[in-house]
């Protein structure tokens, strides 16, 4: 079995603004996810650590962004990152906090330099709510890569699964041509884990853009 590049994820800090996260250097890819979507459950999965994101029969926990260092990639071009954005759209938060969040988010997708993509989780069986269509209008306006993950496929067959696939492809497809994707996925039996491993390994590993020349 090929060993996996995520596995030495280490708590860095949590950040209640973007001024506070790690110095914006490097590569690092965003987790984003409403609260009751499985996004901690996803971030342990790709790791291959039952608890360096935090599960919660309670959805809504995660209320910072929460930084976790990486070791060294093989072209050493400084630190690497996967930062987990504030779950949300499902817990009791008040209404000054989520303001606050999406203040936060959008700053952070417009001003972060190091940010490469964004893995955004959605539950299978109810994907595209106003947050998840909120994360995607982010990308496209800010030119990011974005790769859907359709969590809890295990509670689909695979024709309901592949069917949701599809119909996420398409809507996907009409938002921009190129630059979002998706796939199905599972933490409970590991469904799809090695292919998201690879997109955000291919997000760290690939080298900085030029900056663009007049």
């Amino acid at each position: 079995m090929a060993s996996n590049p995520l596995q030495g994820a280490q708590f860095i800090l949590a950040a209640h603004q973007i001024s506070q996260l790690p110095e914006d250097s490097g590569a690092e890819v965003a987790f984003a996810g409403r609260s009751n979507a499985g996004k901690s459950s996803a971030l342990n999965a790709l790791t291959g650590q039952k608890a360096l994101a935090r599960t919660s029969k309670t959805p809504g926990r995660t209320q910072q962004m929460v930084a976790f260092d990486l070791p060294a990639g093989r072209a050493a071009a400084g630190p690497r990152r996967l930062i987990d954005l504030p779950g949300y759209g499902y817990a009791k938060v008040p209404e000054a906090l989520r303001a606050h969040w999406r203040q936060e988010i959008d700053a952070y997708l417009n001003q972060r330099r190091s940010l490469r993509g964004v893995i955004l989780i959605m539950d299978i069986r109810h994907p595209l709510k106003d947050f998840d269509r909120m994360m995607l209008d982010f990308c496209e306006a800010t030119g990011l890569a974005c790769h859907v993950l359709l969590t809890k496929a295990d509670k689909l067959s695979r024709n309901q699964a592949g069917q949701a696939l599809l119909s996420m492809r398409k809507s996907l497809q009409a938002l921009r041509p190129e630059g979002f994707s998706a796939q199905v996925f599972s933490s409970s039996d590991m469904t799809g884990v090695d292919t998201a491993r690879e997109v955000v390994m291919g997000w760290l590993d690939a080298p900085e853009a030029e900056p663009d020349q007049d």
